[in-house]
């Protein structure tokens, strides 16, 4: 089953090039408190009380740094980079029961004028930020001059107690479920592969399950942040790292200090919005990339959309003897749509296609699936499902799927039926309750946020970002716009936009809100 990731377009780029006031209420945060994961006319499954602060066995607790060894498909990375691990709570409304540790990875800043700790979350949600920091270090390192470059897998992350729900075997048969169901059939082995999976990660996460909410990964990081020695949170968050951001923000705003959120995340939308943002950004994506090629965006999608129906009815072969569903080759789309350094190998990609060869966009599918020459798959969407699915409270049924479909038609003819089918596949018969519709983001009294947002953003479109800086308050949230391409705007191109971040994180200069970049 697909579903498009909200991760930082530096993955995807590497990926390519590689060819792979006071507090809320409920709670004060100076005690660690905050509400509980609510929605805003109340959450399903969320807690009646906000949590105690955690014990002093865990806030005292002394960081054991040691030389990072491999992780993942990941080699092992250069001496400045030391790992650690990080006790928290499993359950956070038992903090002094059982703990669970935190991956993190972090180096020191080069300079003396040290600022404190910059705090990464690179997105997904499910990406590991042990793997990516080291390989977006170097475009940060001006910011690492004043501060120590800290990351870290969030709970049920990699090796934080990493999700796996299926074995490589089963997720390779999974890729031949059709997820744009045509007939009776295919829609029971649609809901029946979403059931499976579910009970996979019910079997293999047991209790973790109910404690790999975006608002559990929130409390962890303010104990890091007291662990580190850290009066204030420094956060440059991506992605679904600005959603975690505006979820900390919520939870403690006395403790926000310099805050990036780029590539940002509508808090506003439920499950079918985030969906329908997504199918406009990636259409809206879409038409740019066929604008470059010379091509008109009506007639270019037309001619993808009768491509993609083809290969729904007889799968392309490829080189490596699998077939190239429809599934697969949307898959396939979407990588290359993350970053513009991508385009060129989506027009050779589809050229092929057309021409009956779908290797090109099985290759790139098997990028975005994290999927190796031997087989073997990495777990970020197993990760992603589990945080996700225990944070939304909406579950849309079939009915409700059908319904929409025609919408989502009508916004994308590319993208939307497979997303419009996602809102009722992609949390089918979850063993744990959602937490919330939306997250409260609203944060009075803490620093001024920036929030950086992207004309030209497939994944997290650009409009996102007013509405975190309208649901963050006023005089808190400050909106940068960049006028671009691709999943992100930080290290992405722009100069106007990288002197403006840096200014804000390096000298707490604030830019007038509204402020553009072209």
């Amino acid at each position: 089953m697909l579903r498009v990731l909200r991760w930082t377009a530096g993955v995807a780029a590497a990926l390519l090039v590689a060819g792979c006031g006071g507090s809320g209420p409920g709670g004060s945060d100076d005690e660690g408190r905050g509400t509980g994961p609510a929605g805003r006319d109340g959450a399903a499954g969320a807690p009646a009380a906000s949590p105690a602060g955690p014990p002093a066995s865990l806030t005292s607790q002394r960081l054991a740094w040691h030389r990072c060894g491999a992780t993942g498909g990941s080699a092992a990375p250069g001496d400045e980079w030391r790992c650690g691990t990080l006790r928290v709570p499993l359950d956070w409304s038992k903090p002094g029961g059982p703990t669970i540790g935190i991956s993190l990875i972090r180096a020191r800043a080069t300079g003396n004028d040290l600022i404190g700790s910059l705090l990464f979350n690179f997105g997904g949600p499910g990406g590991s930020g042990v793997e990516t920091m080291p390989y977006y270090g170097a475009t940060v390192s001006r910011l690492r001059e004043r501060y120590d470059l800290v990351s870290f897998d969030p709970r049920g992350v990699g090796a934080s107690e990493g999700v796996r729900c299926r074995s490589d075997r089963e997720i390779e048969a999974a890729e031949g479920v059709d997820a744009t169901p045509d007939s009776p059939a295919e829609e029971r082995a649609y809901f029946q592969d979403a059931a499976g999976f579910a009970k996979g990660c019910r079997k293999a996460a047991g209790r973790l399950l109910a404690h790999v909410s975006t608002t559990d990964t929130a409390r962890d990081m303010d104990l890091l942040r007291q662990v580190l020695g850290d009066r204030t949170m420094h956060y440059f968050g991506i992605s679904y790292g600005t959603e975690l951001g505006g979820v900390y923000a919520h939870l403690f705003p006395r403790r926000v200090g310099r805050m990036i959120l780029d590539a940002v995340v509508d808090p506003t939308a439920d499950t079918v919005g985030h969906a329908k943002n997504q199918a406009r950004g990636f259409q809206r994506a879409l038409e740019d990339y066929l604008r470059s090629t010379g091509q008109d965006p009506r007639e270019g999608t037309r001619r993808i959309a009768a491509l993609l129906e083809r290969i729904d009815a007889r799968p392309l072969p490829t080189a490596s003897g699998r077939k190239l569903t429809q599934t697969l080759a949307l898959t396939g789309i979407i990588l290359p749509l993350y970053s513009e350094a991508g385009w060129p190998r989506l027009t050779a990609a589809l050229k092929s296609a057309e021409q009956g060869d779908g290797s090109k966009l099985l290759a790139l599918a098997d990028q975005y699936n994290e999927r190796d020459s031997s087989g073997r798959y990495g777990t970020r969407v197993h990760s992603q499902r589990a945080i996700s699915c225990l944070d939304a409270a909406q579950r849309p049924t079939l009915a409700r799927t059908r319904s929409l479909l025609p919408e989502f038609e009508r916004i994308s003819p590319v993208f939307g039926d497979y997303l419009g089918w996602d809102t009722a596949g992609w949390c089918h018969d979850w063993p744990v309750a959602g937490q919330y519709d939306t997250p409260r983001v609203s944060a009075p009294g803490a620093a001024p946020i920036l929030l950086v947002g992207n004309t030209g953003d497939p994944a997290t479109p650009y409009e996102g970002a007013r509405r975190m800086a309208d649901e963050l308050g006023r005089g808190v949230g400050v909106e940068l716009t960049w006028k671009g391409e691709g999943h992100g705007a930080y290290g992405n191109g722009s100069d106007c936009v990288d002197s403006t971040v840096n200014a804000y994180l390096l000298s707490g200069t604030v830019p007038k809100d509204g402020k553009v970049c072209s």
